[in-house]
């Protein structure tokens, strides 16, 4: 129960982060857990982030379900089905193997040059519909082992969104329905992995409520310059332990 307690507390905490909780998790589980396949564990541990999303969130959930955001609810529709059909088949075939660190530079540098954009003024002008199908590919291609899907996201949020709070809150919304497809999946394939991992799920939720608030409350005191900044240098530093973490499983 320790063990699962340890992976809780890693899902928890690095899931809001651009650092792939998952290949965090993946590397810890596969010393720890040797009952099920450590990216099927790491992925199912996401169940309990997800909740944390959604009490944390409670009222925008409200508001999505009452129509009364149609533009993010179109966004929200667009993004979770390209990234829930293409997702699933990016998992099946990279499911044992990682290759997540090279992603993630991109995603870092892309993150500066974002920065840098910022900083200078420079507007990238990309309608809501391309948004969508750009952050929905990105958040399909985070079923890679390494790759974060937060990092991901916020790359591709950072296109068009200017405040740092809002970046976050949509990032960690639209992961919802995919954690739960796939969540679905991995129970119907092999139901122990629930009655197994379930003090990692409920660790998970309350380690992931309590640093989600504090991240949103850091987000609110930065610039979105030093904001993408931050997440930029976080991705490379993540791409610095994927790499690391596959020489120590090898």
């Amino acid at each position: 129960m320790w063990d699962y307690i340890l992976l809780g507390f890693l899902q928890g905490i690095f899931e809001w982060i651009p650092v792939s909780s998952e290949g965090i998790v993946a590397l810890a589980s596969n010393y720890l857990i040797k009952d099920f396949n450590s990216v099927d564990l790491a992925l199912f541990l996401h169940l309990g982030t997800v909740l944390a999303v959604l009490v944390y969130f409670w009222k925008d959930w409200i508001n999505l379900a009452m129509f009364k955001d149609k533009e993010f609810l179109r966004f929200f529709i667009i993004v979770t089905f390209i990234s829930g059909t293409l997702g699933f088949f990016v998992y099946k075939g990279a499911r044992d193997v990682a290759m997540g660190s090279g992603l993630l530079v991109l995603m870092g540098l892309g993150l500066l040059l974002t920065s840098w954009f910022q900083k200078n003024n420079i507007k990238l002008k990309i309608n809501k519909d391309l948004s969508s199908i750009i952050v929905g590919l990105l958040q399909a291609i985070s079923a890679i082992p390494g790759v974060s899907r937060s990092g991901s996201t916020v790359f591709g949020l950072s296109l068009t969104e200017s405040d740092p709070a809002e970046i976050l809150k949509k990032s960690y919304i639209i992961s919802v329905p995919v954690v739960i497809g796939s969540s679905l999946y991995l129970y119907i394939k092999d139901p122990t992995i629930a009655l197994s991992s379930w003090p990692a799920i409920v660790f998970s939720f309350i380690f992931g409520l309590l640093s989600l608030k504090l991240l949103l409350d850091f987000s609110k005191k930065v610039n979105f310059s030093k904001f993408t900044m931050f997440f930029g240098i976080l991705c490379l530093l993540g791409a610095l332990i994927e790499f690391s973490s596959k020489w120590l499983i090898k």
